[in-house]
């Protein structure tokens, strides 16, 4: 703050500390500015037409006051509820700004497109649920990144491709559902998928298996 100096001394004192709240706040933004920026980016990447999302105010400091987040009390984000709210568009990268996001609830809207792979660095996260969208391409293996992540549903998409091997070393996870893709290869049967039934990956055509101790190829199974 040396450079401020002399422009402090010719101000009467009076004036000195609204000119550093102010200065302050221009060159270090909070993580809410961080997160409400975050938030208003989905809100531009979707159509909304119950107005769901009516009172996300870019021009309010705090996104905490928006209906369907839920903050902690250092007013992070760390739940966002839009299950079943009729949302159609895409998700964004600016999500994975949401550094401590437990609960992404996302399902049974009209969402299209891939799952970014921003998603993969929401270290708090507990819950990812996207089922019963119009989601298309891969899972992304950066989901094998969430520590804490115990459920993680992705059933009734169109997503397509193999089942990230990454994703078995999700050592928290309880319960997983892929059923009614597209994906192809084989099962995964080690790590935290042991535990899995096969009504976690039913009605994937182009899906075999499960593994059984490594005698069908992860390569097989219609991957093309």
């Amino acid at each position: 703050m040396n450079f401020l100096a002399p422009l402090l001394m010719a101000i009467p004192s009076p004036v000195h500390v609204v000119l550093v709240v102010t200065l302050l706040s221009t060159l270090a933004p909070t993580s809410a500015n961080v997160e409400g920026d975050a938030l208003y980016a989905l809100r531009r990447a979707v159509k909304d037409p119950e107005n769901v999302l009516e009172s996300w105010d870019p021009t309010l400091v705090d996104p905490c006051t928006w209906f369907h987040v839920t903050c902690d009390g250092d007013n992070r984000v760390t739940r966002l509820d839009l299950g079943n709210a009729k949302l159609s568009g895409s998700l964004v990268p600016e999500l994975g700004k949401l550094e401590r996001l437990q609960y992404l609830e996302l399902y049974m809207n009209n969402l299209v497109g891939s799952i970014p792979e921003e998603v993969g660095g929401l270290k708090s996260l507990v819950s990812l649920d996207l089922y019963h969208n119009n989601l298309t391409g891969s899972i992304p293996a950066s989901l094998s990144k969430l520590p804490n992540l115990k459920f993680l549903r992705l059933n009734s998409n169109r997503l397509s491709g193999r089942i990230p091997r990454q994703l078995t070393k999700l050592g928290n996870l309880k319960i997983l559902d892929v059923s009614n893709n597209d994906l192809c290869g084989t099962i995964p049967t080690s790590g935290s998928f042991a535990k899995l039934s096969e009504e976690s990956f039913m009605n994937n055509s182009k899906l075999e298996g499960p593994e059984l101790m490594g005698f069908v190829r992860y390569d097989t199974g219609g991957c093309k």
